[in-house]
C-alpha cells in the first residue's frame, strides 16, 4: 500500500513544477501555492500544486 503525500518540501515541489527557488517562493507569496510550517520545516500542499498546474493548463487551452 502506497500513501500519496499531502504535503512536500519546497525543493520537491519546485522540482515537480520545473521552477527554481526564486520563482517557487514568488508563487507562494502570490498565493498560487499553499505553504505552511511544521516546526522549522516548510511544506507545500500537493493539492495546491495540482490546482496550479490545472489552472495553467486551462489558461493555455483558452
Amino acid at each position: 500500500m502506497s500513501i500519496e503525500p499531502i504535503a512536500v518540501p519546497p525543493k520537491d515541489a519546485f522540482a515537480a513544477l520545473g521552477v527554481g527557488v526564486t520563482k517557487g517562493y514568488e508563487l507562494i507569496n502570490a498565493g498560487e501555492l499553499i505553504a505552511f510550517k511544521v516546526g522549522r520545516a516548510t511544506r507545500i500542499t500537493t493539492a495546491s500544486l495540482k490546482d496550479y498546474v490545472a489552472k495553467r493548463v486551462a489558461e493555455a487551452a483558452a
